[in-house]
């Protein structure tokens, strides 16, 4: 593993008040209707599994697993590959697409390209970082935890290489040389 330097841009406790706020918004959008919440793998499990002990309406959940990074980068390669679907019917839901990071769009906009032709009642998406600086994709989120200067960040779900996820904060990351 790289070893870098690690300053907290946001505090596990500063995370947990924005995720109840943003739990409440989805009560009351979709108040009497039930979700299909779908979390993008692997950096939104644990922001999803905050953000569902929060929303009080029926929902069933499933996973996606799509990627635009390879390796030791730090920069999305700009080419998104699915890497594992949903394992639930999609049509006539609410689908909410659960993300760690907004960087470029590029991703997010490819899921709900994939996921609206098979035809959800409706099909928003919630993420707890987006980094509009570096958008190339038309598209912001429809919930949106943080918005975030254009720094590399680790923690709370967001790795490295495969690394620092397990941090709480979430942390802007310096690689060393």
């Amino acid at each position: 593993m790289e070893k870098g330097n690690l300053e907290v841009m946001i505090s596990y406790n500063e995370i947990l008040d924005r995720v109840k706020l943003l739990a409440d918004a989805i009560n009351r959008d979709f108040a009497g209707e039930e979700l299909l919440v779908i979390g993008v793998l692997k950096g939104a499990w644990i922001f999803m599994a905050d953000l569902v002990k929060y929303i009080d309406l029926p929902m069933e959940i499933s996973f996606i697993s799509v990627s635009s990074y390879s390796g030791a980068r730090t920069t999305s390669s700009g080419v998104v590959r699915l890497l594992c679907d949903v394992d639930r019917p999609v049509e006539r839901k609410n689908v909410i697409v659960v993300e760690d990071i907004i960087d470029t769009g590029l991703t997010i906009n490819y899921l709900k390209k994939i996921l609206s032709v098979r035809n959800p009642n409706s099909l928003k998406v919630c993420s707890l970082l987006d980094k509009p600086s570096r958008r190339l994709a038309d598209i912001n989120p429809d919930y949106c935890g943080f918005s975030i200067p254009d720094e590399f960040v680790v923690g709370y779900g967001l790795d490295y290489n495969g690394y620092y996820r397990n941090l709480r904060d979430i942390c802007k990351l310096k690689l060393s040389n």
